[in-house]
């Protein structure tokens, strides 16, 4: 037997105690397993095989039910505690598998899977194996979220973006694994769409252009055209968001990814054989559908619409408003005026359904007479004016007073009756030209009576333009020299040699009553003085000659009359 006191035995001692405190070491901070040797009360006692058992309260494996004789994971916390037991936590250890369980996740980017129990500020929290995780509302979903409760104690897969040593901070994303499901989605898509393809999608956002219709891991535009057949103001009106919908592929971008899509076109296209339905002139009943600035359109059948421009409307009314002549959902009767098939365009009539206006006015005032009416608006080209059978009138600035310059439409206010003359009415334009001027005499035709074509007259300079000379000729009389009128010499054809006020005398060439001016011409009245001149220099000439030929005759005469007394 050996001695207690032999070296033997004190270094067999030392390497058992070595290897106990070394144990102790490892262990401490470590997950093991442990089996379930008691439960008492609110206490389980668990074996993990070291000196003594270590007690874990039942609460901390909730909601599992642990029962003698189970194996189950501990956290080593302290290998001896106040009272000489090995103090273990399930809690931890499940937190420590967690969080590894994180950290491979997060460095290998898988997806990892947790249960969100709870909306806070800004997101979301996410139980993954014990460890709550923050998820933030951008990336709940790829669609902006506005209710984050309908997605509570929902168990989904998710992508870890930010962890901390401290094991305070992590970050996860649901957003991150539909994007990389997206992706492989979007690739398969692409591989086996074809344009023509009809397909099943979910609308995604509606905007006031069109629709984004995702497909399974792709998106394609529905554009507000490609609804449907029947004009709409806005996508919501046939859509809701969610909503599932049946759609065709119109148009494929392989390249830039890009799908149009269209619903109508899973209809017949109502367009066919338009032609031999419809014709120009033909009547139809319709619904009006919308009102705009412009028209009317009006719903002919499903999908087919015409529209009636605001010229179309009534008749004598080139500019009426739309909306006080048809309401949306009003049933009227147009005509059918023209059939575009290439632009898909009809355009419709209201007035061409009612008696011709205008055709009624022109018998009952034809131009010569005299009508009255009232002042609906005042421009400033002139009035416009209401007429019998709701008719419109014009009354140009130029056609209120014979004087230009006394600024009458200023006399005139809205609403005022006036009492006018027809002066020419245009069924093709739809046009009644009226006059009130012309209820009078023209004063001017008096006052130029006592000129005639061809007098020269004097004036005074009152203006000087470019194109030539005005004269004041006195008696609110105008006239007007062009510059090539100025003188029969091109050097002297220069309005820079006269002045304002200069007193100048010229030949009147013509009479322009529609403007109320008199041409003269300097050039003319010149021409005119040299062929005088010219005529009685030739007077002179000729009254000489006869003169000097009568002499020599007479002289002729003497002589032969000595010749013959000499010979006798």
């Amino acid at each position: 037997m050996q001695n207690p006191s032999s070296p033997s035995l004190s270094n067999e001692f030392k390497s058992i105690l070595d290897s106990y405190f070394q144990k102790r070491i490892n262990l401490e901070g470590q997950v093991v397993k442990g089996r379930v040797v008691s439960i008492d009360k609110d206490m389980a006692l668990i074996d993990v095989d070291l000196k003594s058992e270590g007690r874990v309260p039942l609460k901390e494996f909730l909601p599992e039910k642990l029962a003698v004789g189970d194996v189950v994971d501990v956290y080593i916390d302290r290998y001896e505690g106040p009272q000489g037991d090995v103090q273990l936590s399930h809690e931890r250890a499940r937190q420590e598998a967690a969080w590894h369980y994180l950290s491979e996740s997060f460095h290998s980017k898988k997806p990892v899977e947790g249960t969100i129990i709870n909306q806070v500020k800004g997101g979301l929290t996410v139980d993954i194996r014990g460890t709550i995780a923050f998820l933030p509302g951008s990336q709940v979903d790829i669609r902006p979220v506005k209710d984050l409760s309908s997605f509570l104690n929902v168990t989904d897969q998710f992508i870890v973006l930010k962890m901390d040593d401290s094991r305070s901070n992590v970050v996860v994303s649901r957003r991150a694994v539909l994007e990389l499901n997206r992706s492989s989605g979007r690739q398969r898509l692409l591989d086996t769409i074809e344009q023509g393809q009809h397909l099943r999608g979910i609308v995604k956002n509606i905007t006031d252009y069109g629709v984004f219709v995702d497909l399974g891991g792709i998106d394609g535009l529905l554009h507000i055209t490609d609804i449907s057949w029947t004009r709409i103001k806005h996508p919501s009106e046939l859509l809701t968001l969610n909503q599932e919908i049946e759609v065709m592929v119109t148009r494929l971008n392989r390249e830039s990814q890009r799908i149009s899509l269209g619903m109508k076109q899973l209809e017949k296209d109502p367009w066919l054989n338009i032609t031999e339905r419809y014709k120009p002139g033909d009547k139809v009943q319709g619904e009006v559908s919308n009102v705009v600035d412009y028209g009317a359109f009006i719903r002919m059948d499903e999908g087919l619409e015409g529209l009636v421009h605001m010229g179309d409307m009534v008749w004598g009314k080139k500019t009426p408003d739309p909306h006080q002549i048809v309401k949306p959902e009003q049933r009227i009767e147009a005509m059918i005026l023209d059939i575009d098939t290439t632009k898909r365009r009809i355009s419709l009539g209201l007035k061409q359904c009612a008696e011709n206006l205008l055709e009624r006015f022109a018998k009952d005032h034809p131009e010569g007479s005299e009508v009255e009416g009232e002042i609906q608006d005042i421009t400033e080209f002139g009035l416009l004016v209401s007429l019998p059978g709701g008719l419109e009138g014009v009354v140009h600035q130029s056609d209120l007073s014979w004087d230009a310059n006394d600024g009458a439409l200023g006399r005139y206010n809205v609403g005022g009756v006036v009492r006018m003359k027809v002066l020419n009415i245009n069924l093709i334009k739809e046009m009644i030209g009226l006059g009130i001027k012309q209820l009078t005499s023209d004063p001017w035709m008096e006052k130029h009576g006592q000129f005639k074509k061809g007098q020269v007259v004097k004036g005074l300079v009152s203006r000087i333009i470019d194109q030539g000379v005005e004269l004041d000729l006195g008696n609110s009389l105008n006239a007007m020299i062009q510059r090539t009128e100025l003188s029969r010499d091109r050097a002297l054809q220069n309005t820079q040699r006269f002045s304002v006020g200069d007193e100048v005398e010229a030949k009147i060439t013509a009479f322009h009553p529609e403007t109320h001016y008199i041409a003269l011409s300097i050039k003319s009245m010149e021409l005119d003085e040299e062929k005088d001149a010219l005529s009685q220099n030739t007077d002179k000439e000729s009254s000489g000659g006869d003169q000097l030929r009568a002499r020599l005759t007479d002289a002729l005469k003497a002589a032969e009359a000595a010749a013959a007394k000499g010979q006798s």
